[in-house]
């Protein structure tokens, strides 16, 4: 087997007690030594090998290109806010907004704590169980009980009782030992997952905010063609009722006048969907949540990336699904305890009388104490096919794991490309505009001194709004790649702040788990 787990150890049925002796300690040494840990020891997989000094798409290989800024090689990487780095103050307190209220950050929130609250359920099993049952009986035996047996017949007798009971089943395996690991570990994979959500719902924000900014511009582009497409039909207009144009001319003016109205409303539809997208993440109504306008033209910053040898440090679902197969693993320790018996101590004392005033002497005292052990003999193969069972999702948690890698590497190289291509079509498209703008004062130009008709006057107009229309696409798409490349570098995190097994497990304020209204 190659799963990074040393091979099963199954116990025949047939030799199931001749298999106690050569585990890693006997039954003797168990109860004066707290027990030993059956099952394999976790050792965290191989990460993928990084010969590459520098993510392939970097700066490193593109350092020359026109329009790709290049991030320092020494600036430190991202860390908390990283939203600042663009320099936006109404994104930073919508950010601050998310934080706080965003409902489903709330939720993994508390998915959190519930595993937190689990790793205190799998601890109580370390400890005996307790109880205090007081009770009171009265009966009467039946007066035609004729047998020794059954002196006295037809009696009335009163019973008061004050038992305390104890149980207690010691971890000699150390099945409950993993069960504890089992749920610290699930506890530590909530907190990534809480981090990872937190970045998703962060980078969501980001990036409607840069749409919204990217359609209040497009409206303004739009709405000065409307203008201009509006003056252009005036003219024509008035150039047919002098006799000194025709009535086409005033049609085509009229038709690119109305496309144009037709899509500066068509951006409303977009820019409030995306408001209401933003309300949604900040936890609000819709209803009653707006953004100014505000047209805005962005230049996204330079993103510092790192080396790759360190991308596995800065995700959280790769931190995730690392914290997936250590749990997969004490899960399968857990299928190695089941082969072995279970012990159970108990005892009882109290007292016990007739008269209730006498239920604290001492003579009214009883105590028990016993032992017992089980162990299941036959199960049909049970037992041995719950541990294929749990082998074959740690087999299926490491693939994951290394898929979930490969996939943090390729959504780096393609943010990285994404932010280097659009920053280099830009440059080109600006130019475009400045063509296509002088296209159109030249053709209005030859179409007021009758060289041209007005149809070439339309193509220069579609050409420049087309022009203007691909290049705000490209401006809002940089500055989304932008928060894609930082979301794929882990906006900030790394593994440090990812809670030890012993502080997920720890319990949190009373105040943390009281129903909200």
């Amino acid at each position: 087997m190659k799963t990074g787990i040393s091979a099963p150890f199954i116990p025949r049925r047939r030799a199931a007690y001749r298999t106690l002796l050569p585990v890693p300690c006997t039954v003797l040494s168990a109860l004066f030594l707290a027990g030993c840990m059956v099952g394999p020891k976790y050792h965290a997989p191989a990460p993928p090998q990084i010969a590459a000094q520098n993510y392939k798409e970097s700066t490193v290989n593109f350092q020359n290109q026109a329009g790709w800024e290049v991030a320092d090689p020494n600036a430190p990487m991202l860390q908390g806010n990283w939203w600042e780095v663009f320099h936006e103050p109404e994104l930073n307190d919508l950010e601050g907004q998310l934080n706080i209220n965003n409902q489903t950050i709330r939720q993994y929130f508390a998915q959190y704590m519930e595993a937190r609250a689990l790793v205190a359920e799998a601890r109580s099993q370390f400890w005996p169980t307790l109880t205090f049952s007081p009770s009171w009986s009265r009966q009467r035996t039946s007066a035609n009980l004729r047998s020794s047996t059954y002196a006295n017949t037809g009696a009335t007798s009163t019973v008061w009782e004050a038992p305390l009971d104890a149980s207690w089943s010691p971890d000699l395996w150390g099945k409950i030992r993993r069960e504890v690991q089992s749920a610290e570990y699930a506890a530590q994979v909530s907190a990534a997952d809480l981090a990872g959500e937190k970045l998703t719902e962060q980078a969501s924000l980001a990036e409607y905010y840069f749409e919204i900014r990217g359609q209040d511009e497009l409206q303004v582009i739009l709405n000065q063609t409307v203008s201009a497409d509006q003056t252009a039909l005036d003219a024509t207009q008035g150039a047919y009722q002098a006799g000194t144009g025709d009535y086409i001319s005033v049609v085509e003016a009229r038709t690119a006048l109305e496309s144009a109205k037709s899509a500066a409303t068509a951006v409303g539809l977009s820019r409030a969907q995306y408001e209401h997208a933003i309300a949604v993440l900040l936890g609000k109504v819709a209803t009653d949540f707006s953004i100014p306008v505000r047209p805005m033209i962005y230049t996204p910053p330079a993103i510092p990336t790192g080396v790759p040898s360190e991308l596995l440090e800065r995700r959280p679902d790769i931190a995730a699904a690392e914290r997936t197969l250590a749990e997969a693993n004490a899960t399968i320790g857990i299928g190695y305890g089941a082969f072995f018996p279970q012990v159970t101590l108990t005892a009882a004392g109290g007292t016990q009388t007739s008269n209730i005033a006498h239920i604290a002497d001492w003579p009214s005292r009883f105590w028990s104490l016993g032992a017992s052990a089980s162990q299941v003999i036959f199960d049909a193969g049970l037992y041995r096919a719950e541990l294929h069972q749990y082998e074959a999702i740690y087999n299926a948690d490491l693939a994951s794991y290394r898929q979930t890698s490969l996939t943090a590497f390729q959504q780096v190289e393609d943010a990285l490309v994404a932010t280097r291509n659009y920053s280099q079509q830009i440059l080109a498209e600006q130019e475009a505009v400045k063509d296509s703008q002088q296209y159109l004062d030249m053709e209005m130009q030859r179409y007021q001194t009758g060289v041209d008709p007005y149809v070439d006057v339309t193509i220069a107009q579609t050409t420049l709004l087309s022009d203007q229309q691909v290049l705000n696409t490209l401006q809002v798409s940089d500055m989304i790649s932008s928060v894609q490349l930082v979301q794929a570098l882990g906006g900030g995190w790394d593994d440090t702040q990812l809670p030890t097994p012993a502080q997920a497990g720890r319990q949190p304020p009373a105040s943390v788990y009281k129903m909200q209204k």
